[in-house]
């Protein structure tokens, strides 16, 4: 019981770092460019899963850290300013989250989920050393609204797990992510967006925003059966996202649980894996006693840094389990193995 309270605490406290150092950065480009510009004001909530207004602290906040890190070593005498500590604290939350940036300390859902599908392209790809494409299609937790930077979104989380995996490979993952999309308007662009890109896996993102919007999910499900039929047979390998566990979603209870159940349906009939991310994201609060804001942004819909770290992290795993730990240079095995959601 000790171990699991300790491992909850890191959790929790890593949970919390990635935030934290976000917020420290800011402040910090706050104090260095104090006299010369204001901060700019907050963004309001998105009504839907959108990121046309995505917070990004990453290149200006480096910038001033670099600045004023610069000028506190050519006056080492001086006393430090506000600025200064601000960088200090930031260094400090850095360097106690170590590798948070690469692996998180967080948890698959306890008991599995019922094999579905397979990867045989992504294997054969990786097999035989040819270059693999991945598209990450979806709205805006695709996208990517809630980090604090690009490189922490899940597409880009993905790709720099899946390379470290197999680093002799040319893996390419790319972002279709849209936000304020839900089927309807990703069937219009699946041509251009998806097929014509001729990727080895589809990892499809949907069902959030039908879900706000109160539309039928029997309709989004026969929608996203329809489009799932023509990426396979555009000779692709197929995910389903299924949506997130975050109070904006659970405020519509039988909407999101009829929505999860429809998808993993079509899962099952077109014989594809699905990531279960609803019951991913509830065991994160309900069994693991995170606290939601530990994952979820103030809009009460997005993931933060760590929310998103989590989620690519435990989808890449199982990617990877799912092509038998492929190396390069050896063979697929006859029998490729069934992608294993959880």
């Amino acid at each position: 019981m000790s171990l699991l309270r300790s491992h909850r605490a890191s959790c929790a406290t890593a949970a919390l770092a990635v935030p934290a150092l976000a917020s420290l950065l800011a402040l910090a480009a706050v104090q260095a460019h104090a006299g010369s510009a204001q901060a700019a004001p907050s963004q309001a909530a998105a009504p839907v899963e959108s990121a046309t207004t995505q917070r990004a602290t990453g290149a200006g906040s480096s910038a001033s850290v670099d600045q004023a890190g610069a000028a506190r070593e050519g006056s080492p005498t001086q006393p430090k300013s506000l600025t200064a500590t601000a960088i200090d604290k930031v260094r400090q939350v850095a360097k106690s989250a170590t590798g948070i940036f690469s692996r998180v300390p967080c948890l698959p859902p306890k008991g599995g989920v019922k094999p579905v599908g397979t990867l045989p392209h992504v294997a054969a790809k990786l097999a035989s050393g040819k270059p693999v494409v991945i598209v990450a299609f979806g709205s805006s937790s695709t996208q990517g609204y809630g980090t604090s930077s690009p490189e922490f979104t899940y597409p880009n989380r993905l790709a720099a797990q899946l390379r470290r995996q197999y680093p002799a490979a040319d893996i390419t993952v790319i972002n279709a992510g849209r936000g304020g999309e839900d089927a309807p308007e990703m069937i219009k662009r699946l041509q251009s967006s998806v097929i014509d890109v001729h990727p080895d896996l589809v990892i499809w993102q949907v069902g959030t925003n039908a879900v706000l919007r109160n539309l039928d999910p029997d309709e989004i499900a026969k929608m996203v059966e329809d489009g799932v039929a023509r990426i396979q047979a555009a000779g692709s390998d197929v995910v389903l996202v299924d949506p997130q566990y975050s109070p904006r979603v659970t405020e519509h209870p039988e909407s999101a649980s009829k929505m999860v159940r429809l998808l993993g349906r079509v899962a099952a009939l077109r014989h594809i894996g699905i990531f279960p991310r609803f019951e991913v994201m509830r065991e994160w609060h309900e069994e693991q006693a995170l606290p939601i804001t530990s994952f979820v942004i103030a809009d009460g819909l997005h993931m933060n840094d760590w929310g998103y770290a989590c989620f690519a992290q435990l989808l890449g795993d199982d990617i990877i389990r799912s092509v038998g730990q492929i190396k390069l240079g050896v063979n697929v095995p006859s029998a490729v193995r069934t992608y294993r959601p959880m």
